[in-house]
């Protein structure tokens, strides 16, 4: 896979999450303020974990292909989107877990109060 796929794979998989998180109301669209601090430290915390082991030789970009723009030396493009989308993924997830979790043990404790 060329680097400009994987780019444009990333940003089709981001759009999704946009889309998916106006269809459910999970994350912008339950907060749009909240969720836009949350996913900034996420992606804040992310990259400085990346410029931390970028720093102290852990991670490098090898020979790996990328669209050749890089923000920082060993820093291509594609990591901040790939982080974005990781984040915002997770958030998705987090809100459709709760909103889960919490009807189901509303619904336990309507069972409960039944019996």
């Amino acid at each position: 896979m060329t680097a400009a796929a994987y780019l444009l794979f990333l940003a089709a998989s981001l759009g999704c999450m946009v889309l998916l998180d106006q269809r459910l109301r999970l994350f912008f669209w339950q907060d749009a303020r909240r969720a836009a601090v949350v996913l900034a430290a996420g992606l804040v915390f992310f990259l400085a974990w990346d410029l931390a082991g970028i720093g102290l030789g852990i991670f490098f970009r090898g020979h790996n292909k990328t669209i050749g723009v890089e923000l920082a030396p060993e820093l291509p493009l594609e990591e901040p989107v790939f982080l974005l989308f990781l984040c915002y993924l997770v958030m998705n997830l987090f809100q459709l877990f709760r909103r889960h979790l919490g009807s189901r043990l509303l619904h336990r404790e309507k069972a409960e109060e039944l019996s």
